[in-house]
């Protein structure tokens, strides 16, 4: 049977953001959070805009709080869409003054956004002061389809998704350890030379992604007696001498604690992926600080892959 048409005068169209942040955080509690209100008054809102369509949009759940029906699933597309249009009209006819304002929010992995992501990105607020950014370096994946974030940086290529996604960059990981370790250990000048060190590295049941795990291509079946979720604890348990780690070469830098062993044999190549949904290449603040950390990431490929000690900036002209 078809549905009756709603009539456009029965909506608020204030209800929506309501029903988007319910969408993407699962809870009222949270949405209200980044709403700026009390939980009741999410609660109200979805209860009007269910009322208006009559449509239920959530089914609630212990386990899972807030969970999209099939009505509340096919709404969520035209609402994200809705979203961007209002935006990007926005910057539009606000001319570019308003299209070099507003806000990003960048997630990506931990050791990478906190070593490289935000000191770039500290540099781009020099040439647009009014885009206020948000930089979320975490262990774990971030999802868009959730607007934890506006860009994502990640290990692995989304496998789909109506996403406008690029490599960034190729990095490369070594063996370092401190000279006072290998001045107290047998001396390693082939793989199998290693079979009887001790490594950090990370816990594999706990690692979000495959691609993580690379202490099986530098040596198979390697045991580590310390382990870590954050790469940058494992840089800092390296620091004190008791082990050898594999770490990223933008990670360590020039940092003389640490001294990079067999470099040419015990080396790891990974990827970095840089993507953002469809919705929002209309925006000229979020193709700009995508744009811009790809100019860093190209200007900063010798320092990613480890043959460069220092970090680059691009400077207010663009230039390097």
């Amino acid at each position: 049977m078809q549905k009756n048409t709603i009539p456009v005068d029965r909506l608020n169209w204030d209800d929506i953001k309501f029903f988007l942040e319910v969408a993407r955080t699962h809870t009222a509690s949270s949405a209200a959070k980044r709403l700026g209100v009390d939980y009741t008054t999410v609660s109200r809102r979805i209860r009007a805009l269910e009322q208006a369509l009559g449509a239920l949009l959530f089914e609630k759940s212990r386990s899972a709080g807030f969970v999209l029906t099939v009505d509340g699933q096919q709404l969520l597309r035209y609402a994200e869409a809705m979203e961007s249009a209002l935006q990007a009209a926005c910057e539009e006819v606000s001319g570019t003054g308003f299209a070099l304002s507003g806000h990003v929010r960048i997630g990506c992995t931990e050791g990478f956004g906190s070593c490289f992501v935000t000191p770039q990105i500290s540099r781009f607020q020099d040439r647009y002061p009014d885009i206020t950014v948000d930089i979320l370096p975490v262990p774990h994946f971030i999802n868009l389809s959730r607007r934890e974030a506006d860009i994502a940086i990640t290990l692995e290529r989304p496998e789909r998704g109506p996403y406008v996604c690029s490599k960034l960059c190729d990095y490369r990981l070594l063996l370092y350890a401190t000279p006072d370790y290998l001045a107290r250990h047998p001396p390693i000048r082939q793989p199998e030379d290693l079979a009887g060190h001790r490594f950090i590295t990370y816990v594999d049941d706990l690692a979000f992604s495959p691609k993580l795990l690379y202490m099986d291509d530098v040596l198979p079946g390697a045991r580590s007696q310390l382990r870590s979720t954050s790469v940058v604890a494992q840089y800092q348990a390296a620091l004190q001498g008791r082990a050898l780690a594999i770490l990223p070469c933008f990670l360590v830098g020039d940092d003389p604690r640490l001294v990079r062993v067999m470099p040419e044999r015990a080396e790891v190549t990974r990827q970095f992926w840089m993507y953002y949904s469809e919705d929002l290449r209309k925006l000229k603040r979020i193709t700009l600080a995508a744009e811009y950390l790809r100019a860093c990431a190209e200007l900063n490929q010798g320092f990613l892959l480890g043959e460069a000690p220092r970090m680059s900036y691009l400077e207010p002209d663009g230039a390097a």
